[in-house]
């Protein structure tokens, strides 16, 4: 699905988007916003394995979850 919607940009910014764009704009945009996304779903992660390597209290617990790496179903 997509969707239309109007922005607003300066001139030399807009100049700039049609410099580089070429004449697919839409797709140009399109694109810097997913990499906008993965970048920021990259420091969420980042950030929750800090949170969860500085968390001592699930950190004595992981030794506890090895014995199911064993049980028993094969693994492709």
């Amino acid at each position: 699905m997509t969707h239309r919607m109007t922005i607003t940009l300066d001139d030399e910014t807009f100049a700039f988007l049609n410099r580089v764009a070429s004449n697919n704009r839409s797709a140009y945009i399109n694109q810097l916003l997913l990499q906008a996304r993965q970048e920021c779903l990259k420091m969420a992660l980042l950030q929750a394995n800090q949170e969860e390597a500085a968390d001592t209290n699930y950190q004595q617990a992981l030794p506890a979850w090895d014995s199911t790496l064993a049980d028993g179903l094969a693994h492709d």
